[in-house]
């Protein structure tokens, strides 16, 4: 096997590393910038902070705080077009991945024409963007590291990625103290999206040894520290662990890509509103138990990472224990375990239908490369009874 591995930028890590923004910038050699961001980073004074840092430093700096939890290519336009009007050299996304994955395509939409959703897909990006410094206030997406932007058209409601090496950040600045203050919900949420990422790209048909050292790193941590980190939020040394924990299962997402698990839960974002991170943990126990056969030795192992105990010693077992060991972690961080549990949650408005199944899973389906890298194929029939399995009794 020949392995290839792709890292992004600098990173520099720790307590108060957001204070060297305003030095990174300068050594970049611009004047203009645009900080994108959202409301909550505004109500906490990071965005006053950041953009003080970068006015100290010689560099005026725009303020986009109107990105949406599930980003669209419409936001992403209105931004590319007010770093344009103010001639922008750099940008910065301060938040989760939803500022992290606009910033990233604003970057590219200053230097080349036309809509977001024009280069939605592999490799369609013409001219390298300006560059970004990229500051993660969650510790789950990982989008800090990885060459993607997930967007939602408002046309058709379908999420696409933009997909090009032209996003990888110049830099990352992950700063702990940043994710103190989130809440144990969004903690929770953030976190098994981080573990999705780490275990998807673990048991990818295109990880790698190069890939799964830092999968398993990221899983190792996550299972140590999710549940401290969670309810225990003012923990630094946990929320340090999860940011490192992410910042690695990133860096595995974006070397061996992600699965089924990911695919499935587009079309809960896309078509219902639900956050990506509630998805993705409401799905991973279901798809691991329909994948563990094509995997077992990796996801055996994955249940020893993530501190699941089992009395189980057969390699059968200890794969399926991976997925029981899934469904108590979520039951544990009081997340949605089910999809009648997002309306009983009030996350969505009404109670995702049977009969939507099909048209979810071939949006599912129309996620190509994740479900291509799936260790069990994965047919429209599949995914209907994965939905299907989901969705829960009355209770």
């Amino acid at each position: 096997m020949i392995a290839h591995m792709h890292v992004a930028g600098k990173a520099r890590f720790g307590p108060g590393v957001v204070s060297q923004i305003g030095e990174i910038a300068a050594s970049l050699g611009v004047k203009r910038g645009v900080l994108v961001t959202d409301a909550s980073m505004e109500e906490h004074g990071y965005t006053d902070r950041v953009e003080q840092y970068l006015l100290e430093a010689g560099i005026e700096c725009c303020v986009f705080a109107g990105v949406e939890p599930e980003p669209s290519v419409e936001t992403t336009d209105a931004v590319a077009e007010l770093a344009r009007e103010h001639e922008c050299q750099l940008v910065v996304g301060l938040g989760g991945g939803s500022c992290l994955d606009v910033a990233k395509a604003v970057s590219v939409l200053i230097t080349n024409e036309g809509s977001a959703a024009a280069y939605q897909g592999l490799g369609l990006v013409k001219k390298p963007g300006v560059p970004k410094i990229l500051i993660p206030t969650t510790a789950g997406t990982g989008s800090e590291v990885t060459f993607t932007s997930v967007l939602i058209r408002k046309s058709d409601g379908v999420k696409g990625g933009i997909n090009d090496d032209a996003l990888y950040a110049e830099y990352c600045l992950l700063d702990p103290e940043l994710t103190l203050s989130l809440p144990p919900f969004h903690t929770a949420a953030t976190g098994m999206d981080a573990l999705t990422h780490a275990l998807e790209a673990y048991t990818s048909k295109q990880a790698t040894p190069l890939s799964d050292m830092f999968a398993e790193e990221a899983l190792r941590r996550i299972g140590r520290n999710i549940r401290v980190a969670t309810f225990n939020g003012k923990d630094l040394a946990a929320r340090s662990e999860m940011l490192l924990a992410s910042y690695y299962a990133g860096i595995a997402l974006a070397n061996a890509g992600v699965g089924a698990c990911h695919a499935l839960a587009y079309p809960l974002g896309g078509m219902f509103g639900v956050p990506h991170g509630v998805a993705n943990a409401l799905l991973i126990p279901y798809v691991v138990g329909f994948s563990a056969f094509g995997a077992p030795e990796k996801y055996a192992r994955a249940a020893m990472l993530l501190n699941f105990e089992s009395e189980w010693s057969s390699l059968r077992d200890r794969a399926l224990y991976c997925a029981e060991g899934l469904s108590e972690l979520v039951a544990d961080l009081e997340l949605p375990d089910t999809l009648r549990a997002l309306k009983k949650r009030k996350i969505i408005s009404e109670y995702i239908r049977e009969d939507q199944y099909p048209e979810m899973a071939q949006k599912a389906l129309g996620v190509a490369r994740p479900m291509a890298n799936n260790p069990r194929p994965c047919t429209a029939e599949d995914c209907v009874e994965l939905y299907t399995a989901a969705n829960g009794e009355e209770r």
